[in-house]
């Protein structure tokens, strides 16, 4: 065979190599960095941890949680804007990323437009609680003496801006009733402020509420989720107590920059359902009253547009901004 021949014949075999299964399935080659926007030991970073564990285990590649936090979660999720669209910088956030938007917050990246989405990992709602003072054990009876009492109810929130605040906003709207919120330093400081009764009733997270419910500190009238959770059964959401169409819910999600290669997302995504729904990391999860979603990246991008849809409207009636409280 001529050298031209030769070349030739190589050339095309290199190419077969690369268009190959084999070829194609060779993401990751390289350690993965998953970029938090927030600082360590919160959910966000603790999800990520145990995703990351997972994935470099499966991957055979180093996976790093990459904590970068600073305005609200702006500073690291515009930081994976910039990133190479090759699959190895991920964004993982929360539900804070469709509120801070609809907040009115400028963000220098839009937070739909300039991601690739992978998958909505998690979902956890909360419980409506109040003191074990107030006259209502139902989510009627609050809503009932919330009118009756027009503007002088407070409930609580771990800071202006986070889900447990718009949570309150939303009931307003959708009851038509008007409470005062008060706005805490964090869950915890609000949780302590209901308990106390400092605050009268407060939208908190399952594991750190349910102990307090159980020991007569809180009353528990409902559940921010349209289903309800197996950790609490016997506790009703709030559309079926009479606030239609009532949602709020904690989640998690990976989410890359834009354009991301179709080989890396359908990579991760299929690798991170898989780990997700391992019996040792759902056990974890359900434990903390956590629903395991893995949905798909087409679900997860029209969840993102319908939240951030949800919570514009809830600013725009309701009035609230990112600087102040009604």
């Amino acid at each position: 065979m001529s050298a031209l021949p030769l070349a030739i014949a190589l050339t095309a075999c290199v190419a077969f190599a690369a268009a190959s299964p084999t070829a194609a399935q060779s993401y990751p080659t390289k350690p993965i960095r998953i970029v938090v926007p927030y600082a360590p030991s919160g959910g966000t970073d603790v999800i990520a941890r145990l995703l990351a564990k997972k994935l470099s285990e499966t991957f055979g590649q180093a996976v790093v949680v990459d904590n970068r936090s600073g305005a609200g979660g702006i500073v690291g999720t515009e930081l994976v804007t910039h990133a190479p669209a090759d699959g190895y910088t991920l964004l993982l956030t929360s539900s804070a990323h469709t509120i801070v938007p609809a907040m009115g917050t400028r963000t220098p990246y839009d937070p739909v437009k300039d991601f690739t989405p992978i998958s909505l990992l998690t979902a956890q709602p909360y419980l409506m609680v109040v003191h074990s003072s107030v006259a209502a054990s139902t989510v009627e009876e609050f809503i009932a003496l919330a009118k009756s009492r027009n503007g002088q109810i407070n409930y609580g929130s771990g800071g202006i801006g986070t889900a447990p605040h718009l949570a309150g906003e939303l009931l307003q709207s959708i009851a038509s009733v008007k409470l005062v919120h008060v706005p805490y330093k964090g869950g915890g400081p609000a949780l302590v402020g209901v308990v106390t009764g400092e605050v009268e009733m407060l939208f908190s997270s399952l594991p750190t509420t349910l102990p307090q419910a159980q020991a007569g500190k809180v009353k528990i009238l409902g559940i921010s989720s349209l289903k309800r959770s197996a950790a609490a059964p016997s506790v009703p959401t709030l559309a079926e107590a009479g606030v239609p169409g009532f949602e709020v819910i904690n989640w998690y999600g990976v989410l890359a920059p834009a354009k991301t290669t179709e080989r890396a997302v359908t990579k991760l995504h299929d690798t991170i359902v898989r780990v997700l729904h391992a019996p040792d990391i759902a056990a974890r999860l359900a434990a903390d009253g956590t629903d395991v979603v893995g949905d798909s990246p087409a679900q997860f991008r029209e969840y993102l547009e319908k939240e951030i849809t949800k919570w514009r409207q809830v600013v725009r009636t309701t009035g609230v901004t990112a600087q102040e409280t009604r």
